[in-house]
């Protein structure tokens, strides 16, 4: 294999020429402008900006959940612009898992519950995907919390549950909003070592948006977003 093709098979996601613009009564607001971006399999870039900088907007159309005005997005080299709805559900079933800052846990489903969702929604065998959730919540020390619903557990904890959840069906791409912001400073710490470990361990990459300065710098790469353009530190 030659340096171009190895170097093609190594990109997960491609973001080629995005815009994006809201209207907000008779004005436009250009949020993203003609921004690109490559990211390789395993690398953890973080992406800092104010408030309303696009952090989100960009994350929402790297997980097809929302669509570009213009540009094209790439999973694993696959086109996606084209994509019926049903498609993009697959690509982002199979591909790609999203964090948030708030965990979005399903109150009445345990720990162990909550994460092999996503496996058993994906086709897979109800012992290997409770046996695959317990070994992911034992990786990130909620080894005594599996049967634990999310009302029984900390901030911490059920942000941990969340993670889990995100990596369950072993993604090519993990999305994380602000995934530690609704944690307190040590537990944020805490948290954020573990899950950056859990994705180098799974070789996922992720994109994480932040506003801790402090954890951005843990990354592999950081890059803000100023008036809609993306700036490499």
């Amino acid at each position: 294999m030659n340096n171009n093709n190895k170097k093609q098979l190594d990109i997960v996601l491609t973001l080629d020429n995005i815009s994006r613009i809201y209207s907000q009564g008779n004005n436009e607001i250009n949020v993203l402008n003609n921004v690109n971006l490559e990211m390789r399999r395993g690398e953890i870039i973080s992406l800092v900006g104010n408030s309303g900088s696009g952090k989100s907007s960009l994350l929402h159309i790297a997980g097809l959940l929302e669509k570009p005005n213009s540009g094209e997005i790439y999973i694993s080299d696959v086109k996606c612009s084209k994509m019926t709805d049903f498609e993009r559900t697959i690509v982002r079933r199979v591909s790609i898992g999203f964090i948030y800052q708030f965990h979005h846990l399903l109150s009445d489903f345990t720990a162990v519950d909550n994460v092999a969702m996503p496996m058993l929604l994906s086709g897979s065998d109800k012992v290997y995907s409770k046996n695959k959730a317990i070994d992911l919540l034992n990786n990130l020390g909620l080894q005594d919390r599996v049967n634990h619903l999310p009302s029984q557990l900390s901030g911490g904890e059920q942000q941990r549950v969340s993670i889990c959840r995100a990596l369950a069906n072993k993604p090519d791409i993990l999305l994380a909003d602000e995934p530690t912001g609704n944690l307190d400073i040590k537990t944020a710490e805490v948290v954020f070592e573990q899950f950056i470990s859990l994705a180098r361990k799974n070789n996922t990459s992720v994109l994480l948006a932040t506003h801790n300065q402090k954890l951005s710098e843990k990354s592999d790469r950081t890059i803000r977003i100023i008036d809609g353009q993306l700036v490499e530190n």
